[in-house]
């Protein structure tokens, strides 16, 4: 009933939902002590909105945010408490007492100095904001001054309202005691703390504390382009929850032949990308973008298919290529759209086979297969578990945008298939990994997820009280101890260097500070490793565990599993390079015959209906290799999926790379020639700018509209301009 009750207040914690609860009883509470008047009534539940209110604000709450769009924000909020005290006095008979001239005049000025504080602390972060974010990148062409202190401008305009507390208080402690003294006392406080507030912030407006101008920051961008003059690019744009997308391809960007540089669109993913030695740069304006000179980059690759693609895509000097964030059966694995890129690449020839079956119009000639560099992480199988008890990887996918219930086996399956793990005759350890998208669509989805959590901490506390497990969860004791104690010590010093600069620099301060340190970086990585281990040492290997997080990463849970559970996904493909046994669940109800056909990557499966009673067959394949009928399957499908071993993916990604590269500019060197053969005035007239003669002949290129006429027997390379 509480879970329900969170869900449907959108609040994250029964913490929450108390605060909520006690915020919408808190105001009708002190209407009511208003008006009864009861002054002491008054202060207790104003206190309390007090703290409801401000804890709700830390935990960021979903329903506060609410509360702004039907306006009830949090100025209405404190105004409301404010004027309710005004009510307090004039029915305790003080209307005509300075007291309450006070209390109005206070309230009145206070609300007064909110105007300026807020357009200063605005004004402060428009000019803190540059028009780009980067990493990796020297700026120091520009002068970027240190940012203002955080806790002058993080959440500003919350802390202001808060200074009336020593007025509020002192209001109600002079009509409790008589003393109007005190009521004095807390209006200068609440008046002098607001100014002083507000003074503070005026010396961050100085020149010299500001940002340099856009186009002082655009123009050593241009300098820095210039001078390194990238090869091979990495676009993308997404949401909020992506960044996975980018993070994924970072160590084959480091590895790439040539000069990489990653350029993204949204500043908040900036934040969200793992360390790395290649350049970033993030241009939210699409005009920035446009008006950069990126004429070196030959090669672009883009991760996913998204709007803002076209601002690279109109770029004709480069070759473009569409390398997805996954390899799978579904839809998005043959979108439509994928028809703009110059060339798609695929792990291995099961994605040719896919375009070439769902006849989207991308060509055959245009697909190249690449291998998947991310999977080289992965260990193979040595035939039998690892632990005495094996371990098995629940990893369903979302709900997708469509919300069709075949995606993802959670809403029909999910349950069914966590009891039946949880509840095998021989025991298995359970590791539960949802998508960090579900529920994003389907609330319902979300819903499931929780229970399945839920059941997981479950079945550990009845293992943690079986005698069977005693022994060994208490030889295990300090080992597990030890182990949280190194995490503690990794993660504060992975924070430590995560974010390089001082404590409390804004994304203008961090783009001036944040070069790449080959040591830093090789220590984090060290880092990284020694936490993975440690992780996993933390707990016992009979202990279920529900992974919600970022960290530990999907392949390092592939890497202590003996086998896996999951959906039609890129998680299904990248298991396969392991060569564990696996199960994928049949949401839709096709059959196994037809869910096969359908889906390249389930030929080596354990088919599962929605009742998961076929989980007995992959359980028997994980626990003896004799009863594993699939594994010659496995070996076959894996190399159909994802390619050869040898040579590695990455080195068959920097062929295609050196091969497109070649084409680009082999294709600009045409354009430059026919350019080359014609003045620019003739070409401009048979454009149509001078005297309106007519258009040459097919061979001539038309420069002021930018298209590349086909020479006749050549291929056509249109020129798309913005």
């Amino acid at each position: 009933m509480i879970s329900t009750a969170i869900r449907l207040a959108r609040v994250g914690s029964g913490a929450e939902l108390a605060a909520a609860v006690l915020m919408g009883l808190g105001y009708p509470c002190v209407m009511l002590a208003a008006l009864i008047p009861n002054l002491w009534f008054f202060a207790a539940a104003g206190a309390v909105t007090y703290v409801a209110d401000w804890y709700l604000h830390q935990k960021d709450s979903y329903l506060v945010n609410r509360l702004n769009k039907v306006r009830a924000g949090l100025p209405i909020r404190f105004l409301l408490r404010q004027l309710l005290l005004i009510l307090l006095l004039a029915r305790e008979n003080l209307a005509e007492q300075p007291v309450f001239y006070a209390a109005v005049a206070c309230f009145l000025l206070f609300y007064g100095l909110q105007a300026p504080q807020g357009a200063l602390a605005t004004l402060i972060r428009l000019r803190r904001t540059m028009p780009v974010v980067t990493r990796n990148i020297d700026l120091n062409a520009v002068r970027i001054p240190d940012a203002p202190p955080q806790a002058l401008l993080n959440r500003s305009a919350e802390k202001m309202l808060h200074l009336d507390i020593p007025a509020v208080a002192g209001v109600i402690a002079a009509v409790g005691t008589g003393e109007n003294v005190v009521a004095y006392a807390g209006v200068g406080t609440t008046l002098g703390l607001a100014l002083l507030y507000t003074a503070v912030l005026v010396p961050h407006l100085r020149r010299r504390r500001r940002v340099p101008s856009a186009p002082a920051v655009l123009k050593a961008v241009g300098t820095w382009l210039r001078e390194y003059q990238p090869t091979v690019a990495l676009y993308f744009s997404g949401s909020d929850d992506s960044a996975y997308q980018v993070n994924m391809w970072l160590e084959a960007m480091e590895q790439v032949e040539g000069r990489p540089l990653i350029i993204m669109r949204e500043r908040n993913l900036v934040e969200k990308l793992n360390p790395t030695s290649v350049p970033i740069l993030c241009v939210p304006g699409g005009q920035h973008l446009m008006a950069m000179d990126l004429s070196t980059i030959r090669v672009t690759l883009y991760p996913a298919n998204v709007g803002k693609n076209i601002h690279m895509l109109r770029v004709p000097t480069m070759k473009h290529v569409f390398i997805g964030h996954g390899d799978s059966d579904k839809l998005a694995s043959v979108n439509p759209f994928s028809k703009v890129y110059d060339e798609v690449w695929t792990a291995g020839r099961a994605g040719r086979d896919r375009y070439a079956l769902a006849d989207v119009g991308v060509r055959d000639e245009d697909i190249v297969e690449v291998g998947r560099p991310q999977l080289a992480p992965i260990t193979s199988w040595t035939g039998a578990p690892k632990n005495p008890v094996p371990t098995i990887l629940y990893a369903p996918t979302w709900e997708g945008w469509d919300n069709n219930p075949g995606n993802t086996s959670l809403l029909l399956a999910g349950e069914n298939i966590m009891r039946r793990l949880l509840e095998a005759p021989s025991p298995v350890r359970v590791i539960y990994k949802p998508h960090p998208f579900t529920g994003l669509v389907n609330k319902k989805a979300k819903a499931v997820d929780e229970r399945l959590r839920k059941m997981v901490a479950a079945a550990n506390a009845e293992r943690a009280a079986d005698p069977r497990w005693a022994g060994q969860a208490a030889a295990a004791q300090a080992g597990q101890a030890a182990a949280r104690a190194e995490l503690t010590r990794i993660e504060a010093r992975i924070a430590e260097l995560g974010r390089p600069g001082r404590k409390g620099g804004d994304e203008a301060e961090e783009s001036r500070v944040s070069l790449a340190d080959p040591q830093r970086l090789a220590e984090i990585k060290r880092l990284r490793e020694e936490w993975n281990d440690a992780y996993w040492r933390s707990f016992g290997w009979w202990e279920h565990r529900a992974v919600t997080g970022a960290e530990p990463k999907l392949y390092d849970c592939f890497n202590q599993a003996d086998g896996m559970v999951s959906d039609i996904s890129s998680v299904v493909s990248d298991f396969i390079a392991s060569g564990k046994p696996y199960a994928v669940t049949d949401s839709a109800e096709l059959g196994a015959e037809e869910f096969k056909r359908q889906n390249t990557a389930v030929r080596a499966a354990v088919i599962l209906s929605n009742s998961a009673a076929e989980l007995d067959q992959l359980l028997a394949a994980v626990a003896d290799p004799a009863a594993d009928a699939t594994a010659a399957d496995r070996r076959r499908l894996k190399q159909y999926l994802l390619g050869p071993d040898e040579p590695t993916s990455i080195e068959r990604f920097n062929a295609a790379v050196r091969a497109l590269t070649a084409k680009a500019e082999a294709r600009n060197r045409r354009v430059a020639d026919r350019l080359a053969g014609r003045p620019v005035g003739e070409l401009d007239r048979e454009a149509g700018a001078g005297g309106g003669e007519p258009a040459g002949p097919a061979t001539d290129t038309v420069a002021e509209k930018g298209v590349e006429r086909a020479e006749p027997g050549a291929e056509a390379e249109p020129t798309i301009v913005g």
